[in-house]
């Protein structure tokens, strides 16, 4: 039997990243990875925390690690953080061993599915920057 491909599904927050990349990984057997969810289990804290102690760099370096990781593993399904594609290592990383899969929605779909979720740390201030 030939081997899967990994698929990596990349976009913005509130895209559905998570919720189709469950989805998808059941219909097709595949093992299901959420970064930011590797993250929190790997850190034991969740993801706001992260950003209130290290900061968006230090997140986004977390993250980056993680993803490295993740991507080596075979026939996985992976939802990534909407702001992980803003390393070009990370972009290389994925285009290179896997699928990847742009999910893109309107910004009502992504306001209704995220104003109250406070898992969301680029969500909780006064300004949420423009490239949310």
């Amino acid at each position: 039997m030939a081997e899967k491909r990994n698929i990596f599904l990349v976009g913005p927050m509130g895209a559905g990243k998570s919720t189709i990349g469950r989805q998808l990984a059941q219909q097709l057997n595949m093992e299901f990875f959420d970064s930011d969810q590797e993250i929190e289990r790997r850190t034991g804290a969740d993801v706001g925390w992260v950003f209130d102690v290290e900061g968006e760099e230090g997140f986004r370096d977390r993250e980056e690690k993680v993803i490295n990781e993740l991507t080596e593993k075979q026939g996985i399904v992976l939802a990534t953080g909407g702001g992980s594609v803003k390393s070009r290592e990370t972009r290389n990383r994925l285009s290179a061993r896997g699928v990847v899969v742009y999910l893109e929605t309107t910004i009502e779909k992504q306001l209704a599915r995220t104003q109250r979720d406070k898992k969301r740390p680029l969500l909780q201030v006064d300004s949420p920057p423009r490239e949310v």
